[in-house]
């Protein structure tokens, strides 16, 4: 017998038509990080390409030069640019039911929207916190996104977007291990902070996101007076809980790639950092699947995009290595 799907199927696509939406934002509102990138507009939609291409500049204009008078004028070309190459990498969800659930909620409208929505409940938290574990990742799993422990590296070099960090020093992200080894106080803390913030400063360039794992920020909550803690507004309406420093919101982080132990702290500059998107695939729902072999409804919802950077020099890393 067919399974009676389509009022099941019906109800998935068209008590939200907006989901696919509705899922990237719960994604993005879920992690601080996100959350900033989607507010400065860095999460981008690219159409296709075999890769993620983005330009880079990565030297100066080298016909800048003093004269008098006729002194002649250095007219070479520059070459100034070149090109990071992010390779793209997919995730896919589905909401699915079997053709029992869906008979046994057939005799109710009401109770097949609750079945409906308890599966798109599922479905919300799954992408939120899978994309999030993957933002901190090194990519090493299959087919994963390269994350922020690909992008900026404790030893500051790699290959990253194709570009050998060893042979191009300019792509290369700034590191400082602290002191010893768990030996930093709120005090050596403040001053291992402020050196590498140093380090990622570039004019009006600088950080303006730091997140630290659990041990770190509970260290440095604990160093600030009474009177100056006090969390960014947008982020604290949004429900991270956040200190300052400097101009840089600071934050912590929890997942099975950062850890609540990891002891270490990101320095973002996230006017170089984007999540970019497939248009075809942002959580984008395809039409309902029947296996052959089961008496089931499946719903597929495609994503499809990496995490990228234009600027890994005025990115940061703070480790207090074993």
């Amino acid at each position: 017998m067919a399974t009676p799907s389509s009022v099941f199927t019906e109800m998935v696509t068209t008590t939200d038509r907006n989901w696919s939406t509705k899922l990237s934002d719960n994604v993005s509102k879920h992690n601080a990080l996100l959350n900033r990138m989607k507010k400065k507009g860095n999460i981008k939609t690219e159409s296709g390409g075999y890769e993620i291409a983005l330009p880079l500049e990565y030297a100066e204009n080298g016909t800048y030069q003093r004269y008098a008078g006729y002194e002649q004028l250095n007219t070479d070309a520059s070459d100034v640019l070149t090109t990071a190459k992010f390779e793209w990498q997919q995730a896919a969800l589905h909401v699915t039911a079997s053709g029992r659930e869906i008979r046994m909620n057939m005799g109710s409208k009401q109770k097949m929207i609750d079945l409906v929505k308890a599966r798109k409940k599922v479905a919300l938290k799954t992408a939120a916190n899978n994309l999030s574990v993957d933002l901190y990742s090194d990519g090493s799993a299959d087919n994963q996104i390269g994350g922020l422990s690909h992008i900026i590296q404790t030893a500051g070099t790699g290959t990253v977007g194709g570009i050998n960090s060893t042979t191009f020093s300019f792509w290369q992200n700034k590191v400082r291990e602290m002191t010893g080894t768990d030996a930093y106080t709120s005090a050596t803390l403040k001053n291992e902070m402020g050196k590498l913030w140093l380090q990622t400063v570039r004019g009006q360039d600088m950080p303006d996101l730091i997140v630290f794992s659990h041990d770190i920020y509970s260290v440095f909550e604990a160093g600030i007076e009474d009177r100056a803690r006090y969390a960014d507004k947008d982020s604290a309406s949004e429900g991270f809980v956040s200190l300052k420093y400097k101009n840089a919101d600071v934050i912590f982080d929890d997942n099975s790639n950062f850890g609540t132990t990891a002891e270490k702290g990101y320095f973002l500059n996230t006017d170089y950092l984007y999540l970019v998107q497939h248009k075809e695939a942002q959580w984008t729902m395809d039409d309902e699947k029947k296996p052959t072999n089961q008496d089931a409804v499946v719903i597929p919802m495609y994503w499809m995009g990496n995490l990228v950077c234009s600027n890994r020099s005025l990115q940061g890393l703070l480790i207090d290595a074993a």
